[in-house]
């Protein structure tokens, strides 16, 4: 019997969301939570104070340091402040003939943006980590962006495929029906598709637009003989350029950062020193999405040792353009306080979307009176694993910057293997509960531990809730209402997964004192 279209796109929506779901919540969720990426850094370095000071300043307090350490270094980067930002960070790379020192300095570093000097703050990966999940998957380079690519191309197919599928996709948006089995899980999931339709394609598509470039290298391969030439002419890169062995001190890169702000109208984001301290030195100062929608500003590139213009790359191409705003558009640098929350918001949606529509595709094959199948089984398992156990992991992360000593060396290490050890220990304890038992105890268990992060917080600094309070500190106030926030949503999450097994047990109650 020949399927008809409608047929056809329901069996695609299905498995392309089954074949890459897990995967998509875990890059949902993580992805979600690095809106605030900036802000869950700060959170993670309570030594930290909120930054004061302007980026031209943090940049010539940086340029000072690194003058004093970083003697025969070849490049400088140096990633500026901002009012979500409390550090600068900076990336030396060593010249060819820079004699290694005693005491082998880290390449990257945190700088305090008025001292210059290394903050004295606990080491941590902080939002970053989040960040970096979400599109690397903890995989080598290039693997995990290559699956995390594949999983938002199958995303991108399901998301056309369900708009193909559902006849009544705007009139399912006002239809919810509770404790009703497959059907509300249908409900739940047309619900979380419908009301963020727009947010959950413009995020997948601009989210495989942004590694485009890796995805799809042929172009740049056809027609360049060097990747090299073509970051040269497409971002202005400079790679031709040579020392001149001469020395020549480094003007006052602040001017020139005040300088580069009127001629980009943008805020500043990254300052690149080249051959410092050489008569060659050349200073680019770039923007970026923080200013604005697109998240590839303008250049402008100074000589080092003159301070006169040299290049300026202000205005993009339409391509360059184009990739530019996609990028921002899904990392929403740009965004106002406001809108970063109603964005986290659809984002929670979107992790919803792809939840609701793992539990349909197993709700939608078991049988009353039935054994499930192996199949069934193991997607069942696999759910509880991504939907109710990666919560957990993601709250010990953060328990554990509270929880590791602040001095201890590799903590940063240690925070992101305390995610994934608890995340796989509470996916491996559910194999012996019972599956409706064990969707109750791990979103229990994820509630109690976001419900105790401003505890602990409040045990073991000085910024505890009230103290913040008084203090107007609204990042560290804000941070512990969004923790009891989530820890209710996943307390609702758990009673209602026990009610419906409550419901369930009556109603076989019920039919067995029937007969």
């Amino acid at each position: 019997m020949t399927r008809s279209l409608r047929q056809s796109m329901a069996w695609i929506h299905g498995w392309l969301g089954l074949l890459a779901g897990w995967i998509l919540f875990a890059m949902f969720l993580t992805g979600t939570a690095s809106y605030f990426r900036p802000e869950i850094t700060q959170w993670m370095q309570p030594e930290q104070p909120a930054n004061t000071v302007s980026a031209a300043a943090a940049a010539q307090s940086a340029v000072r340091y690194l003058s004093r350490v970083g003697a025969g270094d070849e490049q400088w980067y140096i990633y500026l402040p901002d009012d979500r930002t409390a550090v600068t960070r900076v990336f030396a790379i060593p010249g060819a003939d820079a004699k290694p020192a005693k005491r082998p300095r880290p390449p990257e570093l945190e700088l305090d943006p008025r001292s210059g000097e290394p903050i004295h703050a606990r080491e941590t990966r902080g939002g970053e980590h989040f960040y970096r999940f979400h599109f690397q998957l903890q995989l080598p380079h290039p693997w995990g962006r290559w699956l995390a690519g594949l999983c938002a191309m199958f995303m991108l197919g399901a998301i056309v495929s369900g708009v193909v599928t559902h006849k009544r996709i705007f009139a399912d948006f006002f239809t919810l029906r509770w404790h009703k089995g497959q059907r509300s899980w249908l409900d739940a999931h047309n619900v979380s598709a419908v009301l963020a339709l727009p947010y959950h394609a413009m995020i997948t598509y601009t989210g495989l637009m942004t590694l485009v470039l890796m995805y799809m290298p042929w172009p740049i391969v056809a027609n360049y003989r060097q990747p090299a030439d073509f970051g040269k002419e497409a971002y202005g890169y400079v790679f031709d350029n040579k020392a001149s062995g001469r020395a020549a001190p480094l003007v006052a890169v602040a001017p020139l950062i005040a300088d580069a702000e009127r001629r980009l109208g943008q805020h500043a984001q990254r300052v690149v020193i080249r051959f410092p301290g050489d008569a060659a030195a050349t200073v680019a100062v770039a923007s970026g999405g923080a200013s604005g929608l697109n998240a590839r500003g303008g250049t402008v590139t100074y000589s080092g040792a003159t301070g006169r213009v040299t290049a300026a790359d202000i205005g993009a191409g339409p391509a360059l353009s184009t990739a530019g705003v996609m990028l921002g558009l899904h990392t929403a640098q740009f965004a106002a306080p406001a809108l970063r929350w109603l964005l986290f918001a659809l984002g929670l949606t979107g992790a919803a979307m792809v939840g609701t529509g793992l539990l349909l595709w197993t709700a939608a094959r078991r049988r009353p009176n039935v054994a499930p199948f192996f199949g069934l089984r193991l997607v069942e398992r696999l759910n509880i694993a991504a939907i109710a156990a990666l919560p957990i992991g993601m709250a010990s992360y953060l328990l554990a910057n509270r929880l590791i000593p602040a001095a201890a060396a590799g903590r940063a290490d240690a925070e992101v293997a305390t995610m994934f050890y608890a995340w796989g220990g509470a996916a491996l304890l559910q194999l012996a509960r019972p599956a409706k038992r064990a969707w109750c105890e791990l979103f229990a268990l994820g509630a109690l531990l976001f419900g105790a992060i401003p505890l602990v917080n409040a045990a073991t600094t000085e910024r505890g809730f009230f103290a913040s309070l008084r203090a107007g500190d609204g990042l560290f106030v804000g941070f512990d209402v969004a923790m009891l926030a989530i820890a209710a949503l996943l307390a609702a999450a758990a009673w209602s997964a026990g009610r419906e097994r409550q419901v369930k047990t009556r109603r076989k109650v019920g039919e067995l004192a029937h007969v």
